[in-house]
C-alpha cells in the first residue's frame, strides 16, 4: 500500500476517537510537501472556526520546521481571539514530528492547551 492511503487509515482510525465542539475545536493540520494548513474545526455544527496557514509566507528565510511553528502561533492568536482556549489534537494521521511537532508547539507556545 502506498504512504497516502495508509496515512488516511489512520487518519480515520483517529477520527473515531476525535471530535471538536463549539467550546473545544478540533485542531487539525494537514501537510503537503510545500505548505502546512492547520484549522480549528467545530464538528457538531460542521464549521471552521479558525485556519492559518503556510502560503504567502517567506519560507526562503526560515525553514519549514520553523515556517510551521509560526503557523501554530498564528493559529493560536486568532483562536484566542475568539475566546478559545482547549483544543482536541488531531495529526491527521502523520507522525508527531518535524512539522506536525512544530504547528503543536507553536499552538501551545502562543496560548492553547490540548
Amino acid at each position: 500500500m502506498k504512504y497516502k492511503s495508509l496515512r488516511k487509515i489512520r487518519h480515520q482510525r483517529i477520527r473515531k476517537k476525535v471530535a471538536g465542539t463549539e467550546k473545544k475545536p478540533r485542531l487539525v493540520i494537514f501537510r503537503s510537501n510545500k505548505h502546512v494548513y492547520a484549522q480549528l474545526i467545530d464538528d457538531i455544527k460542521h464549521t471552521t472556526v479558525a485556519a492559518s496557514s503556510s502560503i504567502g509566507k517567506k519560507k526562503d528565510l526560515v525553514g519549514k520546521i520553523a515556517l510551521a511553528q509560526k503557523v501554530g502561533e498564528n493559529l493560536a492568536k486568532s483562536a484566542l481571539s475568539k475566546k478559545i482556549k482547549k483544543v482536541v489534537f488531531d495529526r491527521a494521521g502523520y507522525k508527531y514530528h518535524g512539522r506536525v511537532k512544530a504547528i503543536a508547539e507553536g499552538a501551545q507556545k502562543g496560548g492553547l492547551d490540548f
